[in-house]
């Protein structure tokens, strides 16, 4: 049987290739509004960062998302966006046994 491919992303902090699903997708619509993208399938520009909590204040310290996304981002989003990484490594870990 052949073996499957790997989806690769970079994550723009670290400029690190990583899987997929080790990322978190955040996008850009149109209309200018940032969301988080857990489906990865959202219409709009996209950004990929490494599900880490230090990558996420990281890139609020150094603006990284808002240069990248062309939008100035709230403090909100990103204490959004650092919850939800936060829980997502818990789950993670979590199930890593099963």
């Amino acid at each position: 049987m052949k073996a499957r491919k790997i989806p690769m992303r970079k994550c723009v902090v670290l400029n690190e290739m990583k899987p997929k699903k080790d990322m978190i997708r955040i996008v850009r619509s149109k209309e200018g509004e940032v969301s988080i993208d857990p489906t990865g399938k959202l219409p709009g520009r996209g950004a990929y960062l490494s599900m880490e909590p230090d990558v996420v204040t990281k890139s609020q310290e150094k603006e990284i998302l808002d240069r990248v996304l062309g939008s100035k981002l709230t403090p909100e989003f990103y204490e959004e966006l650092l919850k939800y990484v936060t829980h997502q490594k818990a789950r993670k870990e979590l199930f890593a046994n099963d």
